[in-house]
Protein backbone atom coordinates (compact mmCIF):
# COMPACT_ATOMS: atom_id res chain seq x y z
CA UNK A 1 0.00 0.00 0.00
CA UNK A 2 1.47 3.24 -1.05
CA UNK A 3 1.51 5.93 1.35
CA UNK A 4 -0.86 8.24 -0.55
CA UNK A 5 -3.33 5.55 0.43
CA UNK A 6 -2.79 5.16 3.37
CA UNK A 7 -5.07 7.30 6.60
CA UNK A 8 -3.25 9.93 8.94
CA UNK A 9 -3.49 6.90 11.43
CA UNK A 10 -1.90 4.26 9.65
CA UNK A 11 1.36 6.54 8.99
CA UNK A 12 1.34 7.28 12.40
CA UNK A 13 1.06 3.74 13.60
CA UNK A 14 3.34 2.21 11.46
CA UNK A 15 5.92 4.70 12.42
CA UNK A 16 5.50 4.30 16.40
CA UNK A 17 4.29 7.83 16.77
CA UNK A 18 0.62 6.29 17.49
CA UNK A 19 -0.77 3.23 19.74
CA UNK A 20 -3.77 1.50 17.99
CA UNK A 21 -5.59 2.22 21.45
CA UNK A 22 -5.08 5.71 20.71
CA UNK A 23 -5.75 5.47 17.07
CA UNK A 24 -9.27 3.56 17.93
CA UNK A 25 -10.10 6.78 20.50
CA UNK A 26 -9.29 9.62 17.85
CA UNK A 27 -11.73 7.84 15.54
CA UNK A 28 -14.33 7.62 17.63
CA UNK A 29 -14.20 10.61 18.42
CA UNK A 30 -13.95 12.14 14.66
CA UNK A 31 -16.78 10.45 14.37
CA UNK A 32 -18.78 11.94 17.34
CA UNK A 33 -17.55 15.47 16.42
CA UNK A 34 -17.97 14.79 12.73
CA UNK A 35 -14.41 16.60 12.53
CA UNK A 36 -11.25 15.63 10.80
CA UNK A 37 -8.64 12.76 12.28
CA UNK A 38 -6.08 15.50 13.33
CA UNK A 39 -8.71 18.05 14.91
CA UNK A 40 -9.90 14.57 16.85
CA UNK A 41 -6.35 14.03 18.03
CA UNK A 42 -5.59 17.58 18.81
CA UNK A 43 -8.58 18.27 20.66
CA UNK A 44 -7.52 14.74 23.11
CA UNK A 45 -4.31 15.80 22.97
CA UNK A 46 -2.99 12.16 21.84
CA UNK A 47 -1.05 13.60 19.15
CA UNK A 48 0.95 17.33 18.28
CA UNK A 49 0.76 19.45 15.03
CA UNK A 50 4.45 17.96 14.39
CA UNK A 51 2.80 14.43 14.61
CA UNK A 52 0.04 15.63 12.02
CA UNK A 53 2.09 17.48 9.89
CA UNK A 54 4.55 14.44 9.63
CA UNK A 55 1.52 12.08 8.67
CA UNK A 56 -0.05 14.49 5.96
CA UNK A 57 3.77 14.73 4.52
CA UNK A 58 3.74 11.15 3.90
CA UNK A 59 0.67 11.24 2.35
CA UNK A 60 1.53 13.54 -0.16
CA UNK A 61 5.15 12.32 -0.52
CA UNK A 62 6.37 15.56 0.80
CA UNK A 63 10.03 14.87 2.22
CA UNK A 64 11.15 16.29 5.52
CA UNK A 65 13.39 15.05 8.58
CA UNK A 66 12.26 15.03 12.24
CA UNK A 67 13.77 16.69 14.76
CA UNK A 68 15.66 13.35 16.14
CA UNK A 69 17.28 13.31 12.81
CA UNK A 70 20.32 14.76 13.12
CA UNK A 71 21.94 13.82 9.62
CA UNK A 72 22.19 17.36 8.39
CA UNK A 73 22.98 20.94 10.38
CA UNK A 74 20.10 22.13 11.77
CA UNK A 75 20.28 25.07 9.40
CA UNK A 76 18.80 23.49 7.13
CA UNK A 77 15.42 25.14 8.22
CA UNK A 78 13.58 23.70 5.07
CA UNK A 79 14.24 20.41 5.67
CA UNK A 80 13.46 20.23 8.96
CA UNK A 81 10.62 23.20 9.63
CA UNK A 82 9.26 23.19 6.22
CA UNK A 83 6.06 24.53 7.73
CA UNK A 84 7.45 27.54 9.60
CA UNK A 85 7.56 30.75 8.69
CA UNK A 86 10.82 30.62 6.84
CA UNK A 87 9.78 27.53 5.19
CA UNK A 88 6.89 29.43 4.12
CA UNK A 89 9.39 32.56 3.05
CA UNK A 90 11.34 29.90 1.02
CA UNK A 91 8.49 28.29 -1.04
CA UNK A 92 7.44 31.95 -1.61
CA UNK A 93 11.28 32.73 -3.40
CA UNK A 94 10.77 29.52 -4.90
CA UNK A 95 7.63 29.98 -6.89
CA UNK A 96 9.28 33.41 -7.80
CA UNK A 97 12.43 31.92 -9.28
CA UNK A 98 9.92 29.23 -11.15
CA UNK A 99 8.12 31.90 -12.61
CA UNK A 100 10.71 34.35 -13.58
CA UNK A 101 13.60 31.89 -14.95
CA UNK A 102 13.53 28.09 -14.59
CA UNK A 103 10.14 27.65 -16.04
CA UNK A 104 10.70 30.99 -19.30
CA UNK A 105 12.68 28.64 -20.74
CA UNK A 106 13.83 24.56 -20.56
CA UNK A 107 17.24 25.53 -21.33
CA UNK A 108 17.33 27.57 -17.80
CA UNK A 109 18.15 25.30 -15.33
CA UNK A 110 21.30 26.95 -13.35
CA UNK A 111 21.04 29.89 -10.98
CA UNK A 112 24.38 31.23 -8.87
CA UNK A 113 23.15 32.77 -5.28
CA UNK A 114 25.58 35.88 -4.45
CA UNK A 115 26.09 38.56 -2.10
CA UNK A 116 28.22 41.25 -1.75
CA UNK A 117 30.03 40.55 2.10
CA UNK A 118 30.54 37.68 4.38
CA UNK A 119 28.00 36.36 6.65
CA UNK A 120 25.56 37.48 4.63
CA UNK A 121 23.51 34.18 4.40
CA UNK A 122 24.39 32.85 0.70
CA UNK A 123 25.29 29.13 1.78
CA UNK A 124 22.40 29.44 3.95
CA UNK A 125 19.96 30.12 1.48
CA UNK A 126 21.40 28.03 -1.16
CA UNK A 127 20.72 25.29 1.10
CA UNK A 128 17.84 25.71 1.38
CA UNK A 129 16.29 26.73 -1.55
CA UNK A 130 18.23 23.55 -3.02
CA UNK A 131 15.61 21.53 -0.43
CA UNK A 132 12.64 23.43 -0.98
CA UNK A 133 12.83 22.68 -4.72
CA UNK A 134 13.62 18.92 -4.44
CA UNK A 135 10.56 18.59 -1.69
CA UNK A 136 8.45 20.25 -5.19
CA UNK A 137 9.76 17.04 -6.96
CA UNK A 138 12.78 19.00 -8.88
CA UNK A 139 16.05 16.84 -9.49
CA UNK A 140 17.92 19.22 -7.45
CA UNK A 141 22.12 19.83 -7.30
CA UNK A 142 23.51 22.13 -5.57
CA UNK A 143 27.00 23.48 -6.41
CA UNK A 144 29.48 24.56 -3.89
CA UNK A 145 31.51 26.85 -6.18
CA UNK A 146 32.59 28.42 -3.00
CA UNK A 147 36.25 26.71 -2.43
CA UNK A 148 37.81 29.94 -0.56
CA UNK A 149 34.89 29.01 2.31
CA UNK A 150 36.21 28.08 6.03
CA UNK A 151 35.23 24.24 6.29
CA UNK A 152 33.02 25.13 8.96
CA UNK A 153 30.29 27.30 7.07
CA UNK A 154 31.05 24.84 3.67
CA UNK A 155 27.98 22.80 2.13
CA UNK A 156 30.18 19.98 3.26
CA UNK A 157 29.18 20.98 6.51
CA UNK A 158 25.89 21.71 6.50
CA UNK A 159 24.61 18.59 4.77
CA UNK A 160 27.66 16.49 6.56
CA UNK A 161 28.95 15.11 3.90
CA UNK A 162 32.05 14.00 5.19
CA UNK A 163 35.90 14.19 3.62
CA UNK A 164 35.67 14.00 -0.15
CA UNK A 165 36.36 14.85 -3.98
CA UNK A 166 34.46 17.77 -4.67
CA UNK A 167 34.03 20.85 -7.19
CA UNK A 168 38.00 21.60 -7.17
CA UNK A 169 38.76 17.82 -8.38
CA UNK A 170 36.09 17.90 -11.18
CA UNK A 171 37.72 21.25 -12.35
CA UNK A 172 41.11 19.98 -12.52
CA UNK A 173 40.11 16.63 -14.70
CA UNK A 174 40.68 14.18 -11.74
CA UNK A 175 36.91 13.51 -11.00
CA UNK A 176 33.22 13.43 -12.63
CA UNK A 177 30.12 14.57 -11.57
CA UNK A 178 29.70 11.01 -9.94
CA UNK A 179 31.46 12.52 -6.53
CA UNK A 180 28.28 14.52 -6.59
CA UNK A 181 26.34 12.79 -3.07
CA UNK A 182 22.60 12.51 -2.36
CA UNK A 183 20.81 13.37 0.14
CA UNK A 184 19.32 10.67 2.67
CA UNK A 185 16.06 11.40 3.76
CA UNK A 186 15.59 14.35 0.78
CA UNK A 187 14.55 12.57 -2.53
CA UNK A 188 15.69 14.25 -5.76
CA UNK A 189 18.63 15.84 -3.86
CA UNK A 190 22.51 15.96 -4.68
CA UNK A 191 25.09 18.10 -3.31
CA UNK A 192 28.48 18.32 -4.97
CA UNK A 193 30.89 19.81 -2.49
CA UNK A 194 33.68 22.56 -3.04
CA UNK A 195 36.64 19.84 -2.38
CA UNK A 196 39.74 20.04 -1.32
CA UNK A 197 40.86 23.88 -1.14
CA UNK A 198 42.81 24.91 -4.38
CA UNK A 199 45.35 27.41 -4.46
CA UNK A 200 43.81 29.25 -7.62
CA UNK A 201 40.12 28.68 -7.69
CA UNK A 202 39.36 32.31 -9.95
CA UNK A 203 41.65 30.19 -12.78
CA UNK A 204 39.53 26.85 -12.16
CA UNK A 205 36.49 28.47 -12.12
CA UNK A 206 37.51 30.30 -15.42
CA UNK A 207 38.15 26.89 -17.01
CA UNK A 208 36.17 25.07 -20.06
CA UNK A 209 35.51 22.03 -17.45
CA UNK A 210 33.07 24.37 -15.52
CA UNK A 211 31.10 25.25 -18.93
CA UNK A 212 31.63 20.99 -19.71
CA UNK A 213 29.83 19.99 -16.55
CA UNK A 214 27.32 22.24 -16.27
CA UNK A 215 26.23 21.04 -19.33
CA UNK A 216 26.39 17.60 -17.81
CA UNK A 217 24.64 18.53 -14.83
CA UNK A 218 21.61 20.00 -16.70
CA UNK A 219 20.99 16.65 -18.66
CA UNK A 220 20.56 14.95 -15.45
CA UNK A 221 18.49 17.45 -13.07
CA UNK A 222 15.87 20.12 -13.25
CA UNK A 223 17.58 23.07 -10.89
CA UNK A 224 20.96 23.83 -10.42
CA UNK A 225 21.74 25.84 -7.67
CA UNK A 226 25.05 27.34 -7.48
CA UNK A 227 26.35 28.71 -4.07
CA UNK A 228 29.54 31.53 -4.46
CA UNK A 229 32.02 33.43 -2.55
CA UNK A 230 31.67 36.90 -1.48
CA UNK A 231 30.98 39.05 -4.95
CA UNK A 232 33.06 42.16 -3.29
CA UNK A 233 35.83 40.28 -2.85
CA UNK A 234 36.66 38.02 -5.39
CA UNK A 235 36.00 37.57 -9.19
CA UNK A 236 34.31 33.89 -8.46
CA UNK A 237 31.32 34.95 -7.98
CA UNK A 238 30.83 36.74 -11.14
CA UNK A 239 32.69 34.31 -13.29
CA UNK A 240 30.17 31.70 -11.47
CA UNK A 241 27.22 33.62 -12.33
CA UNK A 242 27.94 34.41 -15.83
CA UNK A 243 28.51 30.44 -16.31
CA UNK A 244 24.90 30.16 -14.73
CA UNK A 245 23.61 33.07 -16.66
CA UNK A 246 21.17 33.70 -14.25
CA UNK A 247 21.60 35.16 -10.20
CA UNK A 248 19.89 35.86 -6.98
CA UNK A 249 21.35 38.34 -4.95
CA UNK A 250 21.41 37.88 -0.98
CA UNK A 251 21.43 40.89 1.50
CA UNK A 252 21.81 40.97 5.15
CA UNK A 253 19.82 42.93 7.01
CA UNK A 254 22.51 45.38 9.40
CA UNK A 255 24.76 43.65 8.16
CA UNK A 256 24.86 44.47 3.98
CA UNK A 257 26.49 47.82 2.44
CA UNK A 258 23.77 49.21 -0.39
CA UNK A 259 26.66 50.27 -2.11
CA UNK A 260 28.37 46.99 -2.48
CA UNK A 261 25.11 45.78 -2.80
CA UNK A 262 24.37 48.12 -6.07
CA UNK A 263 27.87 47.61 -7.50
CA UNK A 264 27.98 44.18 -7.47
CA UNK A 265 24.05 44.39 -9.20
CA UNK A 266 25.75 46.04 -11.65
CA UNK A 267 28.65 44.29 -13.04
CA UNK A 268 26.54 41.29 -12.53
CA UNK A 269 24.05 43.16 -15.59
CA UNK A 270 27.23 44.26 -17.50
CA UNK A 271 27.89 40.97 -17.71
CA UNK A 272 25.22 39.70 -19.02
CA UNK A 273 24.38 37.90 -15.88
CA UNK A 274 20.09 38.06 -15.77
CA UNK A 275 19.37 39.16 -12.22
CA UNK A 276 16.22 37.22 -11.02
CA UNK A 277 15.66 39.04 -7.79
CA UNK A 278 16.84 39.90 -4.44
CA UNK A 279 16.40 38.18 -0.79
CA UNK A 280 16.75 40.12 2.20
CA UNK A 281 17.64 37.37 5.10
CA UNK A 282 16.61 39.21 8.34
CA UNK A 283 18.01 36.33 10.27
Amino acid sequence: MSNNTKTIGDILVATGRLSQEDAARIVERQHKDKVQFGDAALALKVLSKDDIDFALSKQFDYAYLSDQDQSVSPELVAAYKPFSRVGENLRAVRSQLMLRWFNTDPARKVMAIVSPGSGEGRSFVAANLAIVFAQQGERTLLIDADMRAKPERSQNALFKLGKSAGLSAILANRAGLEVAQLVPGLPGLAVLPAGATPPNPQELLGRPAFGDLLRIASQQFDVIIIDTPAGAEFADAEITAARAGAALLVARKNTSLVPQANQLARRLQDSGVALVGSVLNDA
